[in-house]
């Protein structure tokens, strides 16, 4: 039996990152809802726009289309992502999300395990041009 309190956490209520491009919402971290072995958030890409270029050292990412559609560039390799697709991103794999559709686009993404600090989860390959944009939460990337 455990004595975790289950928590509901709404998107409105988690903050926008704007920092790599897109909208991110880190909605169930660690500082949000005691999380141990990752958390999940929302991505809200509008056309044109992206979530720059980056990879996880220490975690895989799990994402789901829940609407739009994206590409995603895995290694270089460009693939559509279209909803009710799933994709999982091993460790170490640099990767991007890009809009080329004419409506919002939103994915919900699962990292996990967590790195040992969470400024070591994420590693940026590429300039956003949205770096001036509100700091990262706590144990939040994608």
């Amino acid at each position: 039996m455990t004595t975790e309190t289950p928590r509901i956490i709404h998107v409105d209520d988690a903050p926008p990152n704007r920092k790599r491009g897109g909208d991110l919402r880190a909605m169930l971290t660690p500082p949000a809802v005691g999380a141990t072995s990752g958390f999940m958030g929302v991505a809200i890409i509008e056309p044109g726009d992206r979530i720059g270029e980056h990879y996880h050292p220490y975690s895989e990412e799990f994402v789901f289309v829940v609407a739009g559609e994206l590409e995603v560039d895995l290694d270089g390799v460009t693939r559509p992502l279209r909803p009710d697709q799933g994709l999982m991103i091993p460790i170490g794999m640099r990767h991007r999300f890009r809009n080329v559709g004419s409506t919002e686009a939103r994915m919900v993404f699962h990292l996990g395990p967590l790195a040992p600090r969470p400024e070591l989860g994420h590693v940026d390959t590429e300039e956003t041009g949205a770096e001036a944009g509100p700091p990262e939460p706590a144990g939040a990337a994608s």
